[in-house]
């Protein structure tokens, strides 16, 4: 067999890269576009998965497997690919604002359980899809769209997050810097665990030039730091200043007055203490630290739960799903139960004067030549209504319609006279989160009394008429001002039903 060579055109999608122009997410695509293919993994074991935002259109433009997922959850669905496929080489696409506010959490569990992903952070301190507003990690004092007067809220500091939950590789690169961008993502993609990268990136539109220090010809050599394993801290255009220790913090030192030998040797292995200070070095008092700040090595989370499924096989045996569902955390419904049941029931009905026949929303029977405007109500065949004294409580009426699974209900007086209608809709816009006691609130007093009502010989094309003109789905039958039956939009559909043909 003859091996493929791949090369950066076989992970470039087909897909029109719809970005700003000027946005740093460019430089990021074609550098993750020349990587993948050196790594000498098969395209077809790579996926991109992102949650939502600018950098999380990543994966329409690789030519790779790919979940556009939602709002934050990323890390969810590349855990649980992961597990399911240890073999594939899975890359979480997120931002400032996807992956450190909704997305917090999941991001979180996800470096500490050291998962094999590759999580790439895209880092421009805004919100860009949702048009500027302030993100997890603008500046204290940013004016925005949501934030006019200025943000009140210190901002996250990613690394320093990823540091305290433990990721095992920890590293950051600038949007610009593409050869140390490209070094960067070799590096986690060799690694195995997680692998958590911070790009500083540019969003030319929202918050232009917020990294302009670590870019600029000018400045970045004085504000960012190159972190090299085994080597001592040393920055400045001149490779003239160095980092040391005084104490327990980092100190900034001239060359020129101390030796190399007292500068802090950075250590990839090293405890969490020596990357977490680093994380928090920050500009104009500290250069800004640029490389890996960890890689260590830790048992991977996908290992240790494909291991224990192992050994539940090993010593319990497959797992039977139906003798699960049987087992004995079940329970039975004791015919004591059953009864107490009745009885609520048989307490319901005592206060129900028409039972109704409310279970096929009051349907009819169907006509074989119906006519709109010469059939009248009685031809339908309509069904009793479900009514009640209006003397009732509140609680007891929400009772009687649950138990029927109804509507509405007509109310009578004492002389079975229709006085109004109790519904769905008094319930949730008359009683809903106002009242207590509410079996002591007679139902009358949230009824509905100005009911539009039709009599028997009343024809179709009326009872149409006004569900139309006031939105009915039901319209209540009374006869010598007693409710007779009750009339639903579907029933009349029905009734009509099968009577309109088209000829040949």
């Amino acid at each position: 067999m003859t091996e493929i060579k791949l090369t950066r055109k076989d992970f470039a999608s087909d897909q029109t890269v719809r970005w700003c122009p000027g946005c740093g997410d460019y430089a990021i695509l074609a550098q993750m576009q020349k990587v993948m293919p050196e790594l000498g993994i098969p395209k077809e074991k790579f996926v991109i998965i992102s949650g939502i935002g600018c950098s999380s259109r990543f994966p329409y433009y690789m030519n790779t497997y790919g979940i556009h997922s939602i709002h934050g959850r990323a890390p969810t669905l590349a855990t649980g690919l992961k597990i399911a496929n240890p073999d594939l080489s899975v890359w979480v696409i997120t931002g400032d604002g996807d992956g450190l506010s909704i997305g917090g959490n999941h991001l979180l569990h996800a470096m500490r359980r050291n998962v094999d992903l590759n999580i790439i952070l895209f880092n421009n301190k805004i919100y860009g899809l949702t048009k500027g507003q302030y993100s997890p990690t603008s500046q204290q004092g940013k004016v925005t769209k949501s934030s006019p007067m200025g943000s009140l809220e210190s901002p996250l500091n990613p690394l320093s997050i990823a540091i305290a939950a433990e990721a095992t590789f920890v590293a950051r690169t600038i949007d610009t810097n593409i050869k140390h961008m490209a070094d960067v993502f070799r590096r986690a993609a060799e690694h195995k665990g997680v692998s958590f990268v911070e790009i500083y990136q540019n969003c030319i539109i929202f918050n232009d030039k917020a990294w302009e220090y670590t870019k600029d010809t000018n400045t970045r050599d004085d504000s960012t730091l190159v972190l090299e394993h085994g080597k001592p801290m040393i920055f400045g255009k001149n490779n003239d200043k160095g980092i040391r220790i005084k104490g327990l913090d980092p100190e900034v030192v001239s060359l020129d007055e101390v030796s190399e030998d007292e500068l802090l040797i950075h250590n990839e292995q090293a405890t969490a203490s020596q990357p977490y200070f680093l994380s928090r070095m920050r500009h104009p008092m500290f250069p800004e630290p640029i490389g890996v700040f960890r890689d260590i090595d830790r048992p991977i989370y996908e290992d240790g739960v494909l291991s224990q499924v192992d050994e539940a096989v090993r010593t319990k045996g497959k797992g039977d799903l139906s003798a699960l569902y049987r087992g004995n955390d079940t329970w039975e419904v004791l015919p004591e139960v059953d009864q107490r049941l009745e009885e609520q029931q048989a307490e319901i009905e005592k206060h129900i004067i028409g039972p109704g026949e409310i279970n096929e929303e009051y349907t009819g029977v169907v006509s074989p030549q119906p006519s709109l405007f010469t059939d009248t109500l009685a031809d339908l065949n309509p069904k009793k209504p479900l009514v009640a004294s209006v003397d009732i409580s509140v609680l007891k009426a929400i009772e009687i319609l649950k138990s029927r699974n109804a509507g509405f209900m007509a109310l009578a007086d004492a002389d079975g006279k229709m006085v109004g209608i109790f519904t769905e809709g008094d319930v949730f816009s008359k009683v809903a989160c106002q009242f207590e006691n509410l079996d002591e609130l007679p139902v009358k007093e949230f009824m509905t009394t100005d009911v539009i009502t039709l009599t028997p010989d009343s024809t179709i094309a009326e009872a149409l008429h006004l569900m139309a003109q006031h939105r009915f789905r039901h319209i209540s039958m009374v006869e010598d001002g007693k409710p007779c039956g009750i009339i639903s939009f579907r029933a009349i559909v029905r009734y009509l039903e099968g009577s309109f043909t088209v000829s040949e």
